[in-house]
């Protein structure tokens, strides 16, 4: 009988790459060029082929081990040298993928009505030897906390591809309750504080009650990113300031929030992809070609968010006035339904309270959010020397889905530079 060790192909120079899947057991019959296991290195992931068909008899690494060029994996009985009957016979493949979906799970779907309401994304993932994908796709459901024995590859002889993993995270999300929460989560322990202290209790409001579902579902399923950035306004002040008094004699209240708010328009038109929502299959993007803004509104039970519309076609005094009917109607509990729908964008100032920056959630369907902070002078280098300069916080949290790094960091410096002199408001 001949046994031959398998080794690790060359590897390019790259030392201790990781074993993350070993994809044969002893006594599997395997054929030339089938996976026996995968590698996954700090740029790659891998998976390394027999170098002959045969009887597998000894594993010699494990999940976890480090391996390098040369490192022996298994030892195999070659197929054609065997000396019992076993060898002589026809070299049969590892199980098929077909068969081990059948002996897995036998005529499953990727989702069936017999299952949990609740669908289980994550937990102690089974065995995926048998399973027919690639290194990529394995590492991708990893990532996702899929058990590929769940899917039913659409790819030759079966094999699993990347579209079947996102289509089967996609069909589970959408079966999910709304009682769910979204993702099948732990429960949260039940606690009696009453043991530690005296307590209280107070019913939460029926606002926080319904933003607090919608805040928690958007937290969830949007890919938030943040991008932090300020804008010197000191110039923007100084004309606000001069025009204070004279609009205060006909009841207009000019605030940083309007100037804010015809910058974030400019930087819309400028950035399409802030102006649009994500439709549910998550694969078209809806572009808006009218621009309304939802601006958060502290009250007493409570954030919401009125939204004022065709912001694009309003003055600076139009605006003012609107916003401080808005909001006044907003703490009075006067809002309809029709007043917090149809927007594109919503803005969150905390600059009348206080703080540096924070990270708001969006508002769903929207994708993207600004928050803005208080403003503080800070001393800008100009023209060889440290000058005061008034500068506003700003806090951009979009869905990674739609936009990427780069288009966040230049839709900031787009606003930053609107705001920062505001003749740029009427190019």
């Amino acid at each position: 009988m001949a046994i031959k060790e398998i080794v690790t192909p060359d590897l390019g120079g790259a030392q201790d790459v990781t074993v993350i899947e070993v994809l044969v057991k002893p006594g599997d019959t395997i054929q030339k060029d089938a996976s026996i296991v995968t590698l996954e290195s700090d740029k790659a992931t891998l998976d390394v082929p027999a170098e002959d068909a045969g009887i597998v008899k000894e594993i010699k690494i494990k999940v976890g081990d480090k391996v390098s060029t040369g490192s022996v994996l298994l030892t195999l009985e070659a197929a054609g040298e065997a000396k019992d009957e076993s060898a002589k016979k026809k070299v049969e493949p590892v199980k098929q993928p077909e068969k081990a979906a059948e002996k897995a799970a036998p005529k499953q779907e990727p989702i069936k009505e017999t299952q949990p309401e609740q669908p289980v994304l994550t937990g102690t993932l089974q065995s995926t030897s048998d399973i027919h994908a690639g290194p990529g796709v394995r590492r991708f459901a990893r990532e996702l906390g899929v058990n590929l024995a769940m899917i039913s590859g659409s790819g030759p002889k079966q094999r699993i591809m990347k579209e079947d993993v996102q289509t089967f995270v996609k069909t589970q999300l959408t079966q999910v309750q709304p009682s769910s929460g979204g993702l099948s989560l732990p429960a949260l322990p039940q606690i009696d504080f009453s043991k530690f202290g005296v307590t209280e209790q107070q019913v939460l409001s029926r606002i926080k009650k319904i933003s607090g579902k919608n805040l928690q579902r958007n937290w969830m399923m949007i890919p938030h990113v943040t991008q932090f950035g300020e804008a010197d306004i000191t110039t923007l002040e100084e004309f606000r300031q001069s025009q204070k008094a004279e609009l205060e004699k006909q009841k207009i209240k000019l605030t940083p929030l309007v100037f804010i708010m015809k910058a974030v328009i400019a930087s819309l038109k400028a950035f399409p992809h802030f102006n649009a929502s994500l439709d549910p299959s998550g694969e078209t993007l809806i572009l808006k070609k009218y621009f309304n803004l939802g601006v958060a509104v502290d009250t007493p039970d409570g954030l919401v968010v009125p939204v004022i519309r065709d912001v694009d076609k309003k003055g600076l005094t139009e605006l003012a006035k609107e916003l401080a009917q808005v909001s006044e109607k907003a703490r009075n509990k006067q809002l309809a339904p029709g007043d917090m729908q149809g927007g594109c964008f919503s803005i969150s100032s905390l600059g009348g309270i206080g703080g540096t920056a924070f990270t708001p959630i969006i508002n769903y369907p929207e994708v993207a959010i600004l928050g803005v902070s208080k403003t503080s002078y800070k001393p800008v280098y100009q023209d060889g020397e440290f000058v005061p300069r008034l500068m506003l916080p700003l806090s951009l949290s979009y869905d990674h889905r739609v936009i990427d790094g780069a288009e966040g960091a230049r839709f900031i410096m787009h606003l930053s530079n609107m705001l920062s002199d505001i003749r740029n408001l009427l190019l």
